[in-house]
Formats: structure tokens, C-alpha cells, sequence
């Protein structure tokens, strides 16, 4: 597989490789010793969640305090999706900064985005699938979510008429989660992940 850094430092696409023939194909969609040796410390998996949506269906931009924040691997096992991670973290370079990736069931590439990013999806098919690893149980009081449709971040979402959820669509501003406080802090993720290695 190749693992490529994203622009947005902590996030990483990955592509395997996949072998197919006339029985159908075979692909290895998550490697730890691969993955662990591009990121500096292996992914503990504590859940894994599988999310279905329709066509033009965006979910996020959701994101968790740090530590211990919830670091993702994503990968779409039917059809397409549009993945979009964002730089949540005050004092980044790329503070505010997104980037989308195709997720789809024929290439079978996949994100990982360490703790402290924020993570939004768009389906670009009906019953679009994705299955996702995460290193930190489901915390309510430590999940949020900024509203995907921000103009601040601009992100492209490729859908006219998009679909969210009631939490989503009545999720605050970028600009009125940085003065409430409610971002992760860059220096605190850092740390963090740090702390991983030396595990």
C-alpha cells in the first residue's frame, strides 16, 4: 500500500493495492505495522463504527477534545463518498485549512486523521458505506461539531441540495467555537501524539 501525507499535518491517505480476478478481488484496507511506521505509534482500536447514507447526505464537520481527542481510519466499503478532513487545531499552520478525498469501493483508498482534526463526509451515491476505526469510545460530552456549511472554511461540497442532520445544520461557526474556547489547541495535540510514541 502507499501511505502519502495529506497538506494538513496528522492526516494521511492511504491506497492499497487491489488484486482482482474473475472470483472478484482481494484488498488489505488496513495495515498497523504500515500504518504505525508513517505515523510514529501504532492505531489502538477501541470502536468501529459502519455509517450508511444517501446521495447528498453531509455529515460533520464533527471533532473531539484533546486529550484524549479520537483518531479515525476511514474507508468506504459501497459505493462513494466525498471524506473532508479539517485543521481544527488553534495555532496549526494550516488552522482552517480542509482537505477532500474520494473514498469509493473500486480504488478502496482509505484516511487516517489524528486526534484533534475535524471530520466530514458527503455521499456521493445512495447507500454509501463507510466503516471507520476509532482509538476512543463514543464520549458524548467530549464530541462536537461545527457546521459543515461554514463560509469561513468554504468547503466544496459536491452536492446541490445537501441533507443534514438537526445537530449539523444548528452547529456553530468556526469563529464562535475559536472565542468560546471549544477548539483543540495545537501545542496540547502535539503533545499528545508525542505522549503515543513513547508508549
Amino acid at each position: 500500500m502507499k501511505i502519502r501525507q495529506l497538506s494538513i499535518g496528522g492526516a494521511w491517505e492511504i491506497t492499497p493495492v487491489v488484486h482482482g480476478d474473475p472470483r472478484g478481488s482481494f484488498t488489505e484496507v488496513f495495515r498497523t505495522d504500515h500504518l504505525a511506521a508513517e505515523i510514529g505509534h501504532p492505531l489502538r482500536v477501541a470502536q468501529t463504527n459502519l455509517s450508511v447514507s444517501a446521495r447528498g447526505v453531509v455529515r460533520g464537520v464533527h471533532f473531539a477534545d484533546v486529550p484524549p481527542g479520537q483518531a479515525k481510519y476511514i474507508t468506504c466499503i459501497r459505493g462513494a463518498v466525498l471524506d473532508v478532513v479539517v485543521d481544527l487545531r488553534v495555532g496549526s499552520p494550516t488552522f482552517g485549512v480542509w482537505e477532500g478525498v474520494q473514498l469509493d469501493d473500486d480504488e478502496r483508498r482509505a484516511v487516517y486523521l489524528s486526534e484533534g482534526l475535524g471530520h466530514g463526509v458527503c455521499a456521493l451515491t445512495d447507500d454509501a458505506t463507510i466503516a471507520y476505526m476509532v482509538s476512543e469510545t463514543y464520549n458524548p460530552t467530549g464530541e462536537h461539531t461545527l457546521h459543515p456549511f461554514d463560509p469561513d472554511l468554504d468547503i466544496r461540497w459536491p452536492v446541490d441540495e445537501p441533507t443534514l442532520s438537526a445537530r449539523d445544520a444548528a452547529a456553530p461557526s468556526l469563529a464562535q467555537l475559536r472565542a468560546e474556547g471549544r477548539l483543540p489547541d495545537y501545542v496540547i495535540c502535539q503533545r499528545y501524539t508525542e505522549s503515543l510514541r513513547s508508549q
